[in-house]
């Protein structure tokens, strides 16, 4: 799991034996739950810092690079962290390893904009945000 260590959050997911597929591997879209659920996590870990409740952060767009199949049992470890922050977006990179078989397995990266919950539409970047992400 080399690089993990530049991950602001870090995240061990356990396989299930319903995350296997009728291939007997994960299905693509446990991937995209396994990223969610870091999201949120980065998000709590993050947010926490932010004063203005006003604006959320939703989910524009998501990519997906599946590597290597994964299989229960197994544990995946994830790593999340802003790899670019704009006016009005952060793209979040989240890479998957898998314990079992000591390599990356999934790569993915989420456009996250910020949303002003009152309003109805978007928002531009709070500097709270900016500040957060860096550091």
């Amino acid at each position: 799991m080399q690089g993990i260590e530049k991950f602001k959050l870090q995240l061990d997911i356990h396989v299930r034996w319903g995350d296997m597929d009728a291939l007997q591997h994960v299905n693509n879209t446990v991937f995209l739950k396994w990223n969610e659920d870091a999201r949120i996590h980065f998000f709590y870990k993050v947010l926490d810092k932010l004063e203005n409740n006003d604006i959320a952060p939703i989910l524009a767009r998501q990519d997906c690079k599946y590597i290597y199949p994964v299989a229960f049992p197994d544990t995946v470890k994830v790593g999340v962290r802003a790899s670019e922050i704009l006016a009005d977006r952060v793209i979040l990179e989240t890479k998957m390893w898998s314990h079992n078989n000591d390599r990356l397995v999934a790569l993915v990266h989420s456009t996250i904009m910020p949303y002003n919950v009152a309003k109805r539409k978007k928002a531009d970047m709070p500097q709270q945000w900016k500040d957060a992400f860096k550091s």
